[in-house]
Formats: structure tokens, C-alpha cells, sequence
């Protein structure tokens, strides 16, 4: 792994990852990495990922069919 070393950190916002770390049961070192990643690495959704997971699952579910009639049915069951 690489070494990083930041400079000029502005107090404000060391006092704030110092905080944020402390919060988060972390070092300063880990948050500041966390950070890095949540603001910088692809957070994109892969439709193609998420339908071949949902194809899945329907595969391991096969006469799984709720329908609004079902559900309604459910909703009333044992009211007055």
C-alpha cells in the first residue's frame, strides 16, 4: 500500500475527522481513508448485476406471486 501525507490541513476540518473518527470507533488514519473511498471510488449501480440477481432469485422462488388481491386478503385477515 501507498503512504499518503497530507499538508495545510485546515484545523476546522481536522478537528472534524478527529471527531467524525472517534464516532466511528476509528483512527483519524482509517476515517480519512473511508472518506477517500465513499467520495471517490464508483458508486454506480450495475442494472445488469441487480436484474441477473433478481432472475435468481424468482429461479429459486418459482410459484411466488402476491398479488394486490392476496395482499389486501392478508391485510384483513382476523379484522373485525
Amino acid at each position: 500500500m501507498a503512504t499518503l501525507t497530507i499538508k495545510n490541513v485546515p484545523e476546522k476540518l481536522r478537528r472534524r475527522l478527529k471527531e467524525s473518527a472517534a464516532q466511528h470507533r476509528r483512527s483519524v488514519n482509517s476515517e480519512v481513508i473511508t472518506c477517500l473511498e465513499a467520495a471517490l471510488l464508483d458508486s454506480r449501480v450495475d442494472a445488469r448485476e441487480i436484474l441477473d440477481r433478481a432472475r435468481a432469485l424468482r429461479r429459486r422462488a418459482p410459484r411466488l406471486f402476491i398479488t394486490d388481491k392476496y395482499l389486501t386478503a392478508a391485510k384483513n385477515a382476523g379484522r373485525p
